[in-house]
């Protein structure tokens, strides 16, 4: 199998499908083939030696097409080294302590369980009044959270590229790993 890697995403709005984008760019400026590609267009893993998958965070949830990828490729995954990652507030700060110490779905954690992420991570999002449905405007206006762009690229890159470096230095990553 060639070393290949999906970086998979669902996207409400584009700002996760954008992190998910530059993602890839920084894993192919390492040397390594990478791809983002949206859940819906995925068909099959099998020609993947590694994924990193990716969903924006609404009421603490995945979006549903992110969820449902993870669930449906569970066994799949569990068979190759895969990083999961999540965009989700606005604001300064922390993310997962802005979050008080939420980082993935507790909906989803008996299945990352399963799979055996190398990392999870969290990354500040983007929150545009102007892309909102009428019911959502109401509720962030009431909410009062902060509008605009919140992320780190900084931290995304530095993450990528601990993930990059990760694959480099394990050689033949890209054989299935049933020893697991």
């Amino acid at each position: 199998m060639a070393e290949k890697v999906l970086v998979a995403y669902a996207s409400k709005y584009g700002a996760t499908a954008q992190i998910a984008e530059n993602i890839a760019l920084r894993l192919k400026k390492a040397g390594l083939d990478a791809e983002a590609k949206d859940v819906k267009e995925v068909k099959d893993i099998r020609n993947y030696s590694a994924v990193l998958l990716g969903s924006g965070v609404y009421a603490g949830n995945w979006l549903k097409e992110a969820a449902d990828f993870l669930k449906k490729n569970q066994d799949e995954l569990a068979k190759r080294p895969v990083w999961l990652f999540s965009g989700g507030p606005t604001g300064g700060g922390n993310p997962v302590e802005m979050m008080k110490g939420w980082r993935f779905p507790d909906a989803l954690k008996p299945i990352a369980d399963k799979v055996k992420p190398r990392d999870i991570a969290f990354f500040h999002g983007v929150l545009e009044i102007d892309k909102l449905r009428f019911a959502e405007k109401m509720i962030i206006r009431a909410l009062k959270a902060p509008l605009g762009d919140f992320r780190d690229w900084e931290m995304i890159n530095n993450w990528a590229d601990g993930v990059a470096k990760a694959l480099k230095t394990n050689p033949g990553f890209g054989e299935l790993e049933n020893r697991r």
